[in-house]
């Protein structure tokens, strides 16, 4: 999950760089994107775990700015009516979460920086197969590449 949103984040504010000129100038997209896929919940059937299969929408709202040779933004994801069932025991599930982020690049050396919050949760039907993952995320790329700071940290609770 983290690699995906991270992966879109980042097409998402490339893509945006390019069609949006350089100005002085707050630019806001607001989207919902309908989504499917599976998520892992390790707190189910008994504590074996299971694979659930989910659909719902995804709601983000991205801003950024384009001052001179710098960008800068942030987005928030959330779901919205994102459901699922459990592949093994037929449970239902809701999904919550959101996600925040903010980034700051230059375009003189290359440098960026991101930083992002993700709180997930997958609620079951009765006790002890809930999921709440929590991640926070911070990482400093410069212009050669290098990365020169990385900080993931990641926090599951089941019940």
């Amino acid at each position: 999950m983290k690699t995906s949103i991270l992966s879109v984040t980042m097409c998402l504010v490339a893509v945006l760089a390019i069609l949006i000129a350089p100005a002085n100038a707050a630019v806001t997209t607001n989207d919902k994107t309908a989504v499917v896929g599976t998520a892992f919940v390790p707190c189910a059937a008994g504590g074996a775990g299971e694979t659930v299969d989910f659909s719902g929408i995804i709601h983000t709202v991205v801003s950024f700015t384009i001052n001179g040779n710098d960008i800068s933004g942030a987005f928030h994801e959330n779901y919205e009516s994102a459901s699922g069932t459990g592949e093994t025991t037929g449970d239902k599930y809701q999904f919550t979460g959101s996600l925040g982020s903010s980034f700051h690049g230059s375009f003189v050396n290359s440098r960026f920086t991101s930083a992002f919050v993700q709180n997930f949760g997958a609620i079951g039907q009765g006790p002890g197969n809930n999921v709440y993952i929590t991640e926070t995320l911070h990482i400093t790329i410069n212009a050669d590449g290098t990365v020169t700071v990385f900080h993931d940290n990641i926090s599951m609770l089941c019940r």
